[in-house]
């Protein structure tokens, strides 16, 4: 089952310099999820210029369980990059 996350980074001063510091580690898993079909597409949200304030993924997964599991995972999560996310299932049109 396919699901749409939307997880928002921290406002906080340090929050740029978090994303920036775990960045190389956060691409290298989602290259390995994307290889093996489980990121579908994934990217970052913009501010409306060129600043990052959060990211959009697709996951197939096998639930929302595995789901959340995936991205709590993730190092952006796990280092407060991400502060809080939302999860929908999504079909996809096309």
């Amino acid at each position: 089952m396919l699901f749409l996350v939307v997880a928002r980074d921290g406002n906080d001063p340090g929050a740029p310099a978090r994303r920036a510091a775990v960045r190389p580690a956060h691409l290298e898993a989602a290259r390995r999820l994307h290889a093996a079909g489980t990121l579908r597409a994934a990217g970052a949200l913009l501010n409306g210029g060129e600043k990052a304030v959060g990211s959009a993924l697709l996951v197939e997964a096998e639930d929302e369980a595995a789901a959340r599991a995936l991205v709590e995972e993730d190092v952006y999560f796990r280092e407060g990059v991400w502060t809080d996310y939302d999860i929908w299932p999504f079909r996809k049109a096309f």
